[in-house]
């Protein structure tokens, strides 16, 4: 049993931390130990992560620092000496795991920045750029439970590393054959010589300055932003000060932050799934405003890249908006507001995911902007807003994937809850203006473009047993030959794992994205469902989309749609 001997391995190596073989020294539960130690915590395209705690399939200092000694000669062969910029939000242990990589980077002969305090990761993706980095590491786990943290790396381009590049660094990784190899440079004496030096006020000052130049209607924020009522919660993350700041200085003088949540807290205390995606993030928001009558309820996640969005009814009625919404509602007004305003750019584009609605090509298409796919992930994205830079053949306005991912203008190349917080605020008080809520305006969008719903299923499968079972999931799938679901033809099935699609007449087509473990069936009448495993969770996903003729026909739909997917994921489970 190889997890056995790595169990064993850490018990008595000298190099582990004292706490962690006390921790590993209690465990009686085979499983536990099988699970901590049968396999080496992924390093996939976005890093690590895992649950905290002893063990190879766990975060710890050890992985951290494992991975970050790969990291740093990679780096030194790509660069010689390297210039990294490291970030954290409110977690536990994430001020550990990036000072810990601060000194092997800088032990490694490496120059480090490290910021003061915690945050988000857009500010970190700007930073990489402004101070000339050639890698960026943030310490986080996004939305995901307390018991996670992460380490995401980043190019020198202010993106999330390409395939490629991860590939290469994981070749590093994996050449590291103990964790005695892992030695770290004493931090007072690094500050001293200045290799690695705190940075905080100065960058994010700049990353302030530059996303406020992407407000569209300036004259109606000078004028009217003190007219805008919002409630924030930032859920103990990163968030609290950056959007702030930058709705403060706008003008936006009615910002109302939830007092629960206000202050980090690596705990969560009150939102244990601190995800904006589960609006039971929001009762707190929705019970203050039964005083407040806000116009706009708004929350991000502990990294500060995802922002969830609550409309309110002209009858105080309330609704959370799915991500598809959101970003609905923001191309439409962007692209309206940015035409009104004579500033709609030419070849301009809109990037989505694969898994994300299909109604902004409706909205693009009247106002002659393309909308362009990419995988799901936002690195994809943001390696296209730096392929258009390069080659000038588009210019980026907008990007978003549907779990709550949005990005607009070229600063940052991840998502970024900051400045679509700013636009977010923008839409609603120019909807205000109108005399319509955010509500109002998402009605308008459907009656004028069709009635897409999308929905989004997941499975939790923890552990090996679980991996296996979702990896056994997908190949049922990849072999499925569905000719009809619900008496509705399907008319393509997409492998994006051998690039190709098949469609209903026997042709077959080769894909033009990178290989990826992901499935999608087209179906006669524009719906469509995907299933990806999760690259971030123990979790495969199912992600079902329709069409209507009204929104009431097209949330029966998506109900009976579901129901034949759920179907099909329940039989590829062997249920």
């Amino acid at each position: 049993m190889e997890y056995r001997k790595k169990y064993e391995s850490w018990l008595s190596d000298e190099a582990i931390g004292s706490e962690y073989r006390e921790e590993l020294s209690t465990l009686t539960d085979e499983k536990e130990i099988e699970d901590r130690f049968y396999r080496e915590l992924e390093f996939g395209t976005a890093g690590l992560r895992g649950v905290r705690g002893a063990g190879t399939n766990r975060i710890n200092e050890h992985t951290v620092g494992k991975a970050t000694l790969g990291l740093a000669r990679y780096l030194t062969r790509q660069n010689g000496q390297a210039r990294i910029v490291i970030g954290y939000d409110s977690r536990i242990k994430s001020t550990e795991f990036a000072r810990i990589s601060a000194q092997i980077l800088a032990h490694q002969g490496h120059k480090v920045y490290l910021f003061d305090s915690l945050r988000p990761v857009p500010l970190l993706s700007f930073a990489i750029r402004y101070l000339g980095c050639d890698s960026g590491i943030v310490i986080t786990a996004s939305h995901n439970p307390a018991e996670y943290n992460g380490y995401k790396v980043y190019s020198s381009y202010g993106g999330q590393v390409t395939d490629e590049e991860a590939a290469a660094i994981l070749a590093e990784i994996e050449g590291v054959s103990s964790y005695g190899e892992i030695q770290v440079k004493d931090f007072d004496t690094a500050l001293a010589d200045q290799s690695i030096e705190i940075v905080g006020e100065k960058v994010d000052r700049a990353y302030y300055e530059s996303i406020k130049t992407l407000c569209i209607k300036k004259d109606l924020i000078q004028d009217r932003a003190g007219e805008l009522k919002v409630i924030y919660t930032p859920l103990h993350g990163s968030g609290n000060v950056p959007v702030r700041t930058i709705l403060s200085e706008l003008g936006y003088s009615q910002v109302h932050v939830v007092p629960e949540q206000e202050l980090p807290n690596g705990r969560f205390p009150t939102a244990p799934y601190p995800n904006p995606e589960n609006p039971a993030v929001f009762e707190l928001a929705l019970k203050m405003n039964e005083t407040i009558n806000a116009d706009l309820i708004f929350g991000t996640d502990p990294d500060a890249d995802r922002l969830g969005v609550v409309v309110i009814e002209k009858d105080g009625n309330t609704r959370v908006l799915s991500g598809n919404q959101t970003g609905m509602l923001i191309t439409s007004y962007m692209l309206k507001a940015l035409s009104e305003e004579g500033r709609l750019p030419d070849h301009g584009v809109v990037i989505k995911t694969i898994v994300t609605t299909e109604s902004v090509r409706r909205i693009a298409a009247k106002y002659g902007v393309e909308v362009m796919d990419v995988l799901t992930g936002f690195k994809y994205i943001g390696e296209k807003i730096e392929e258009f830079l390069e080659t000038k053949s588009h210019q980026f306005i907008f990007g978003f994937e549907e779990s709550f991912g949005y990005s607009l203008g070229t600063y940052t190349r991840d998502k970024d809850a900051v400045v679509t917080a700013m636009m977010v605020c923008e839409m609603a008080l120019y909807y205000k203006s109108k005399g319509m809520t955010l509500y109002d305006a998402l009605m308008d969008v459907y009656e004028e473009f069709g009635y897409f719903r999308e929905g989004l299923m997941s499975y939790t499968r923890k552990g090996k047993e679980g991996s296996e079972e979702i990896r056994a999931s997908l190949d049922y799938f990849r072999t499925l030959d569905l000719k009809e679901l619900g008496g509705i033809q399907v008319v393509s099935k997409q492998d994006f794992l051998t690039s190709k699609e098949m469609l209903a007449d026997g042709t077959v087509r080769e894909l033009t994205l990178p290989p990826s473990n992901v499935i999608k069936f087209m179906l006669a009448d524009d719906s469509w469902f995907v299933i990806r495993p999760s690259g971030t969770e123990p979790k495969m996903k199912a992600y079902v989309a329709v069409r209507g003729t009204s929104l009431e026909d097209a949330q029966q739909r998506l109900t009976d749609f579901t129901a034949r997917v759920e179907e099909l994921v329940q039989a590829s489970f062997g249920s």
